[in-house]
């Protein structure tokens, strides 16, 4: 028996996702048409695109989903159902960052408010998403997977045949999310200053 639970792996992943959500909320909060952050907004877009959606989401939906329903967790009408719906939410979200980013870049004032509306949409349903995942999808999980599931997930999100969930995809976007939260990290004081 594992020490650890797969959806330990996820919730661990949920803490990386969290520190970009901040480091976006501190980003819309100074930003303007003429001091529009592109390249904070493209490095987002990419880290939400292959991280958040290609490398967490997919272990959800590809592996962690079909388990609990097989062990009798409905999606419709049910949490998996929910989470499903949010993660289509959240990509028509970063569609919608996506289509504005040229114009914003170009000093768009209606580009930028497009993007700020949709970068606070995404803000607002991922958090609280994050935390129904953690306190209830997750504990229901710990529950009703059997170590059998538990190994078979292990497995998946080990499979060093899927080019989406390597470590080497971890590290990446582990090494991206510390740039973004760092760019918009208060400045430190430093003695004798």
């Amino acid at each position: 028996m594992t020490a650890t639970h797969p959806v330990d792996q996820l919730m661990s992943e949920h803490r990386i996702i969290e520190s970009v959500l901040t480091a976006m909320e501190q980003t819309l909060a100074t930003m303007t048409p003429a001091k529009f952050p592109a390249e904070f907004f493209e490095d987002a877009l990419d880290f939400f695109r292959n991280f958040a959606d290609g490398y967490h989401h997919y272990k959800e939906e590809d592996a962690l989903f079909p388990a609990l329903k097989a062990r009798g967790i409905p999606e419709e009408g049910g949490p998996i159902g929910c989470m499903l719906k949010e993660h289509v939410f959240g990509r028509s979200c970063l569609a919608g960052i996506r289509e504005n980013l040229a114009a914003a870049r170009g000093g768009s004032a209606e580009a930028v408010e497009a993007i700020r509306g949709c970068a606070h949409d995404y803000i607002n349903m991922l958090r609280p998403h994050i935390v129904k995942e953690d306190t209830v999808l997750y504990r229901m999980a710990r529950h009703v997977l059997e170590q059998p599931d538990v190994e078979r997930l292990e497995r998946d999100y080990a499979n060093p045949d899927n080019p989406r969930i390597t470590a080497a995809v971890r590290a990446k976007y582990e090494a991206l999310a510390a740039k973004l939260a760092a760019v918009t990290a208060p400045a430190q004081c430093l003695p004798g200053r």
